[in-house]
């Protein structure tokens, strides 16, 4: 398989593994990239040398191409650009922050820049920052979303009526099926999250894994737009924000629920209760947690197969 994404970034597939915080270990990045896809780490949850180990591990555990993941409202985002230059990662995909802000710097050191975008609005914005490629999310994913709502089957075609460069689609995406129904409507590949995060070497812990496959369609909303949107899965800290939200929360209410270290608490550490869940609608539609290897060659055989079955549509 072989277009403008596998071409960009050396793939045999055009597929990306989210840089998702908490999730995205180099166990996960290097599965994922010797699976024929791209592996990316998640930097939103590490100290910056805890970066430098992962993705020293990561250069040892595959020699196929593998990138890093940088929310750029990190605190300590120079020091993170600075090791990912200094271990040669050769590809970065940006999000939450204004492209302008690392495209350049980046690129003159060598290193291909993809953008995460919830709008078309902010999708203009990256071409025109020069980014090498744009990841178009969609309302169902996981994580930090769009306040718009504007779900994938929606985006990606307004996208891509606008811009020239790759598009990427993200948000609601777990198999082969819904990856053909993107590159249909003009994405040149998926990102998929969710999926990995029920995968052996996704860095979660085995509580939030279990959540994740027996959550059912409805047991996720979108949350705490004031802050940074996120999709969360119903638990008592969600009931406490749903609560709060009823006496007409203030932002800084909201900060002090959310306090810190929640995610962490929620997804790395296993605290089903207090702790925030990330991850998106299509968890509904995730049964078992399996190995990256197994995930992808499923996602690969129905794409195919769904693609063979095109001309019979009637």
């Amino acid at each position: 398989m072989t277009n403008r994404i596998t071409d960009l970034f050396q793939i045999e597939y055009p597929i990306i593994q989210a840089g998702m915080v908490w999730n995205s270990g180099w166990k996960l990045a290097s599965a994922a990239s010797n699976s024929g896809i791209l592996g990316l780490l998640g930097a939103g949850s590490m100290y910056p040398e805890v970066l430098r180990e992962h993705i020293q591990k990561c250069k040892q555990a595959t020699a196929k191409p593998f990138g890093v993941n940088v929310p750029m409202l990190y605190p300590e985002i120079d020091k993170i650009m600075d090791i990912i230059v200094d271990e040669g990662v050769e590809i970065v995909f940006t999000s939450a922050g204004n492209p302008k802000t690392w495209t350049r710097w980046l690129q003159e050191k060598g290193i291909t820049v993809v953008h995460v975008v919830s709008s078309l609005k902010f999708a203009l914005k990256a071409q025109e920052a020069g980014v090498d490629a744009i990841v178009a999310e969609g309302f169902e994913a996981g994580g930090h979303n769009g306040r718009d709502e504007t779900t994938t089957l929606t985006l990606i075609p307004i996208v891509k009526e606008h811009i020239t460069i790759p598009l990427i689609a993200a948000g609601g995406i777990a198999t082969g099926k819904a990856m053909l129904a993107c590159m249909v409507l003009g994405a040149d590949g998926v990102q998929i999250g969710s999926r990995f995060v029920a995968s052996e070497e996704s860095s979660a812990h085995i509580n939030f894994k279990k959540a994740v496959i027996e959550a059912k369609e409805g047991d996720t909303q979108l949350t705490l737009k004031e802050l940074a949107p996120v999709r969360l899965i119903k638990n008592r800290f969600y009931n406490e924000v749903q609560e709060l939200y009823k006496k007409g929360a203030t932002v800084d209410e909201l900060k002090a629920l959310l306090g810190k270290a929640r995610a962490k608490k929620g997804m790395f550490e296993g605290d089903l209760e207090e702790g925030e869940l990330e991850i998106g609608q299509i968890s509904g539609l995730i049964h078992d947690i399996k190995p990256v290897n197994k995930i992808v060659k499923e996602i690969i055989t129905e794409f195919e197969e769904a693609k063979n079955q095109l001309p019979n549509l009637k």
